[in-house]
C-alpha cells in the first residue's frame, strides 16, 4: 500500500514538473536567454526605427524575416551581456557617466533632449545601451584581443604571398572619414556613443560641432569612433584605407577637396546627396588625408606596409575569433526562441 502511495506521489510530481516545463511564454515575451526575457516591444522598437520610413512596404514574410534577424541580434547581445557580468566586466556608473557626457558634448541640454525625443529614446535607455557597449568592449578586449598576436613571420609570409597588392598601378590616397547621415537610427550601434543624427538640421549641427572639435586639436580617430555614422569605418577611427585615384575621382567634390591637402590635414565639411532622392541632402562628411601613396612597388621594410599588414591580419583574426566566441557562448546558453516557433507554426499550416 505504501509503495502504491509513493508511486502515485511520484507520478503526480512528474506530471506537475512536465506541465511547468511545457508552460508557454509569458505575454509579450518573444525569447528567453538563460531565463531572462526579451520582449516583443524590444523588437518592435528596432523594427520601426529601421523600416518606418521604408518607401516600399514589406510583405508579411519579409517582415517576419526582419524581426527574426533583429531577435537573433538581441539574443546574442543578451548572451554577451550576461557573460560580461559573469566576468565582472560590466561597465561602472562612472564609465557610463563619462560616455553620456561625451554624447552630450556637441549639443546644448535642450538640443540633447530634443535629440533623445526624436530618436524615441529615454536617457535611461541611452545609459543602458552605453553600459552594454562599454561592457562588450571590455569583454572582447579580455577574451579576444588579448589572445591575438601577429608575429614578424606572419607579416613576412603575408607580404610574400600578396606582393602584388603592394604594387600600386596608380597613386592612392589613404583617407579617414567622419560621416553624419540624415535619417532614423538603424539596428545596432554605428559608433561607441550610439550617436545618430535624425534630421538635416541635426546633422548639420552635429558635423559642425565635430569640425569645431577637430580644429581645436581633438583626435580625429577618437571623434570618428564616438560619433561617425558609418558602421564600416567608425570602429577603426574612420580609416578608409587606400583609395585609388581613379576611384576617388568618381566623387568629384571629395577628390577636389582631398587633392589640395597635405598629410594630416582635413577637408571642409562636404555634403552628399540622398541615394533615393538626389535633390535632398543625405548627410555630411569630413575627410582627413593620412598619406598619399605614389604608384609602384612598396617594400616590406616600409613601415606603412608593415602596419597595414599587421592591422589587416589583426582585424581578420579578431573577426574570426568573435564569430567563434559568439557561437561558443550561444551553445552554452539556454535559449528559447518563441517567435521562431510561432512563425514556423503559422507558416507550416
Amino acid at each position: 500500500m505504501r509503495k502504491l502511495h509513493i508511486s502515485f506521489i511520484f507520478l503526480l510530481t512528474t506530471a506537475l514538473v512536465l506541465t511547468a516545463c511545457n508552460k508557454g511564454p509569458q505575454e509579450g515575451v518573444v525569447a528567453t536567454v538563460n531565463g531572462k526575457p526579451i520582449l516583443r516591444a524590444d523588437i518592435d522598437k528596432l523594427y520601426n526605427a529601421q523600416f518606418a520610413n521604408n518607401p516600399q512596404q514589406l510583405t508579411p514574410d519579409q517582415a517576419d524575416s526582419a524581426r527574426l534577424q533583429i531577435l537573433q541580434s538581441l539574443i546574442l547581445d543578451q548572451i554577451v551581456e550576461q557573460r560580461a557580468a559573469q566576468q565582472n566586466l560590466t561597465a561602472t556608473d562612472a564609465e557610463v557617466d563619462a560616455k553620456v557626457a561625451e554624447a552630450k558634448a556637441p549639443y546644448t541640454e535642450e538640443q540633447f533632449q530634443a535629440k533623445l525625443k526624436a530618436s524615441n529614446e529615454s536617457l535611461d535607455e541611452l545609459r543602458h545601451d552605453l553600459r552594454r557597449s562599454i561592457s562588450f568592449d571590455k569583454l572582447l578586449n579580455k577574451e579576444i584581443n588579448s589572445r591575438i598576436s601577429i608575429t614578424d613571420a606572419d607579416v613576412s609570409n603575408y607580404y610574400n604571398a600578396h606582393k602584388a597588392e603592394f604594387n600600386l598601378p596608380e597613386d592612392e590616397f589613404h583617407l579617414a572619414q567622419i560621416i553624419v547621415t540624415v535619417g532614423p537610427p538603424s539596428t545596432g550601434n554605428n559608433n561607441l556613443q550610439n550617436n545618430k543624427a535624425v534630421s538635416e538640421d541635426d546633422a548639420r549641427k552635429k558635423i559642425q560641432a565635430i569640425k569645431n572639435r577637430l580644429e581645436s586639436g581633438e583626435d580625429f580617430g577618437t571623434l570618428a569612433m564616438n560619433f561617425s555614422e558609418n558602421p564600416s569605418t567608425a570602429p577603426n577611427g574612420g580609416d578608409m584605407g587606400l583609395i585609388p585615384e581613379s576611384a576617388l575621382k568618381q566623387q568629384p567634390p571629395v577628390f577636389a577637396a582631398v587633392s589640395k591637402l597635405h598629410a594630416g590635414q582635413d577637408t571642409d565639411i562636404i555634403s552628399f546627396p540622398d541615394q533615393n532622392d538626389p535633390k535632398r541632402i543625405g548627410g555630411f562628411a569630413v575627410f582627413r588625408l593620412i598619406e598619399k601613396a605614389s604608384q609602384g612597388q612598396r617594400d616590406l621594410n616600409d613601415p606603412r606596409v608593415q602596419q597595414a599588414i599587421r592591422q589587416q591580419l589583426h582585424d581578420s583574426r579578431s573577426q574570426l575569433l568573435k564569430a567563434a566566441y559568439g557561437e561558443m557562448l550561444h551553445n552554452q546558453a539556454k535559449v528559447e526562441n518563441y517567435l521562431a516557433e510561432q512563425i514556423f507554426k503559422d507558416a507550416a499550416k
